[in-house]
């Protein structure tokens, strides 16, 4: 057990050693191991099949809203954080009440997700949270810490060995509990911090953008309507939608402020 702990220790070591960054507006510190250059080569390639599998949207007004929305919000992203991306975006007819950006600023918007925003602000919420993972690199610190587990999972099995170079039942449970339990315990309470910063930032960003930031709690008020298969809260990738309208609600005056100063101010903006 001594041996396994000098090895875990030396682990963190090493990883803390290879990289930490900051996330905007948060402060908090993420693990980084993959390079900006190799996760955005990774998500454009995932984008290039996306769009190419999927049926693009027909509806031209839809298009031109979405591509609007998003243009103001990813301006409103380069401006405060300026993370230097090639922005495209995309509209797919799906009914799918979901939306995503990639690594580099490939966005993603389901027609499904337009019966729940409602109005351009609603749309803006959404994108601005999408936006917010990407820009925050959330991706690449999910990436980081699957790597850092299976790396701790290979040393545990080194350090663990018995002098014939097999395990015994006590290392075998270890190791067991650090691939499912490790997966549980470090990566999903890392996701649902994911949500909350993207929730928080992406606020931000749509207030920056001109667009009503007390929107986005109404957002998920709508879309906590959605019919889903219930989920434990401590295996869910993201917080209860009570938990993020309150935190929403509770970061508002911050991004009160943001819009207040905003160059235009569009209100909730046209209906969809």
């Amino acid at each position: 057990m001594k041996r396994f702990k000098i090895g875990i220790i030396a682990l963190a070591l090493i990883l803390s050693l290879l990289g930490c960054a900051t996330v905007p507006h948060t402060g908090r510190k993420q693990l980084n191991m993959v390079s900006d250059h190799q996760l955005n080569a990774l998500a454009l390639k995932a984008f290039n099949e996306v769009v190419s599998k999927e049926q693009e949207c027909k509806d031209q007004r839809i298009k031109e809203i979405v591509q609007r929305v998003s243009d103001r919000v990813s301006k409103a992203a380069e401006a405060m954080d300026k993370p230097g991306f090639k922005w495209d975006v995309r509209v797919i007819d799906k009914d799918v009440p979901n939306a995503f950006c990639l690594p580099g600023g490939k966005i993603v918007v389901f027609t499904g997700i337009i019966p729940y925003v409602k109005n351009e602000a609603g749309l803006a919420a959404v994108i601005g949270h999408e936006v917010a993972h990407a820009v925050a690199r959330h991706g690449g610190e999910r990436m980081s810490q699957q790597l850092a587990l299976k790396g701790a999972v290979t040393v545990g099995g080194e350090v663990l060995k018995k002098e014939d170079g097999n395990l015994d039942s006590k290392a075998r449970m270890i190791l067991g509990a650090m691939g499912m339990g490790g997966m549980i315990g470090v990566i999903l309470p890392y996701s649902r911090i994911h949500e909350v910063e993207a929730d928080r930032i992406g606020q931000l960003y749509m207030a920056a953008a001109g667009y009503d930031p007390s929107e986005s709690a109404r957002l998920w008020e709508r879309m906590a309507k959605i019919n889903k298969p219930p989920v434990p809260v401590w295996l869910s990738t993201h917080p209860p939608e009570d938990e993020r309208i309150r935190k929403l609600n509770e970061s508002l005056p911050e991004a009160r402020k943001v819009y207040d100063k905003s160059q235009a101010r569009y209100g909730l903006g046209g209906p969809l």
